[in-house]
């Protein structure tokens, strides 16, 4: 391996310990615990040299919801086309990492510009795929409708039926609002299985037109 190698592999090494040291940060204190003086402690080396591999506290914090994105939409694309599914995955996905979830849905973060068009690029990715799990719904009002149409210009998908779309955002909408309640433990503290109550909104979904 050339010289130029080894330090690429390098820098790649370091950037992929760097993000992992912030989402256990994360994961322990959520993003007001994200100091880039603790993780230069933690892996040992010097605050400064930390902006060898990122700008600063936003360009980590970029890196980290890309990637969080990425890891959303693979869960989404590996489920299929079924609602129930999609569905199921999303879920999954944001149980198992909720302290990623939280940034990629949960209240601003104190401070941070998110003015980056790779983040709505991301995110359109992610929803693209629960697109491909609906139907048409209900049709829109005529404001809705343009909006919609906006939305799906901006899309490049001039010719998509705002039913569709309305349906995608409703349903997107009533799976973002039961997974934060889960992953906030909101239906046990109510006495209620999360299980059980997935499984009825998920079904009143399907079957909704």
């Amino acid at each position: 391996m050339t010289a130029g190698g080894i330090r690429d592999r390098f820098r790649a090494q370091m950037r992929q310990e760097v993000k992992d040291a912030a989402l256990r940060q994360l994961a322990e204190g959520g993003p007001g615990a994200l100091s880039l003086n603790a993780i230069a402690k933690e892996l040992g080396v010097s605050g400064p040299a930390l902006y060898r591999y990122f700008a600063g506290r936003d360009a980590l914090l970029t890196a980290l919801i890309l990637d969080a994105y990425a890891d959303l939409t693979a869960a989404l694309a590996a489920a299929g086309h079924r609602l129930p599914d999609l569905a199921a995955a999303y879920r999954s996905w944001a149980v198992a990492h909720p302290h990623r979830y939280r940034l990629l849905f949960g209240a601003p973060l104190p401070g941070y510009d998110a003015h980056d068009e790779r983040l709505a690029d991301a995110a359109q990715r992610a929803l693209d795929v629960l697109l491909a799990g609906v139907g048409p719904g209900p049709q829109p009002t005529p404001a809705l409708a343009d909006d919609l149409r906006g939305w799906a210009r901006r899309r490049g998908a001039d010719h998509a039926d705002p039913t569709v779309a309305l349906r995608a955002v409703t349903v997107w909408s009533r799976l973002h609002g039961l997974v934060s309640l889960e992953i906030e433990d909101n239906f046990r503290a109510l006495g209620l299985d999360p299980d059980h109550v997935f499984t009825a909104e998920v079904e009143a979904l399907r079957s909704a037109r």
